[in-house]
């Protein structure tokens, strides 16, 4: 199981499993599927010949291709980093710098595409990947990306964003409403990686940041249940503002 350490802009490390090169070939095998059977109904509803639209058939004709060629590209920046075959295998494009990639990684992504898949029918994608430490194909080191897992590894993964059913539920630190949901996620990912890890180090490091970015004090002797409260308390009150 390879394994990436990737330091945050908050200077907080974080573990990610990488994405193997099977699931990298599965999840383009069902992309290719999804992309070929927009091509065949096309073909079908249009007719076989684009010249059935007269002298600008072709330039219509290659209007409408452009989902098709534009599928990865579009996918991952309105999908989270994801296209429908990434999110059957559970991976994701992440950057490596800890922050969600930006449109300008995705898009250089998208266009080496043409040298990593479509030249040598993607042998050359094959081999750098098997190549790389961080399981990397051409586009993803020009852009600064990889793909990881995002299977969740621990109970918590789903406390997020799944509403507090309980109405009594009192919220202990409501200044958490002054993070954001990435930082959310940051904690979330923190906790995983602690009880992957361990490393209880990590999430007292966490702690402290957060007790002096709310200003507020850990009333806990273990910091993960310090953390653990913060989430239920956001998503308590996400709930909330929601109805």
């Amino acid at each position: 199981m390879a394994i990436i350490s990737i330091t945050t802009t908050q200077n907080i490390e974080l573990e990610y499993e990488l994405a193997s090169l099977g699931d990298r070939i599965i999840a383009s095998i069902v992309d290719d599927i999804i992309k070929i059977a927009y091509v065949v109904i096309l073909l079908m509803v249009l007719g076989i010949s684009a010249d059935s639209f007269g002298e600008g058939g072709i330039v219509f004709f290659l209007l409408l291709m452009l989902p098709a060629a534009l599928y990865s590209l579009l996918s991952e920046v309105f999908l989270n980093g994801q296209s429908v075959g990434k999110k059957v295998m559970a991976i994701k494009v992440i950057s490596l710098n800890g922050n969600q990639p930006t449109f300008s990684q995705y898009l250089i992504r998208w266009i080496f595409r043409l040298i990593d898949l479509l030249m040598f029918s993607g042998l050359i994608a094959v081999v750098v990947v098997a190549a790389t430490k961080k399981h990397q194909r051409i586009g993803d080191l020009v852009a600064g990306t990889t793909l990881v897992k995002t299977k969740a590894r621990t109970g918590i993964e789903q406390t997020l964003y799944v509403p507090t059913v309980d109405t009594s539920y009192i919220v202990t630190y409501p200044e958490v409403v002054n993070l954001k949901d990435s930082d959310m996620q940051l904690i979330k990912e923190v906790m995983i990686n602690v009880r992957k890890s361990g490393n209880n180090i990590l999430a007292w490091q966490t702690t402290e940041k957060l007790e002096n970015i709310l200003h507020v004090k850990n009333q806990y002797d273990d910091p993960m249940n310090f953390l653990y409260v913060l989430l239920s308390d956001y998503n308590h009150l996400a709930s909330k503002e929601q109805q």
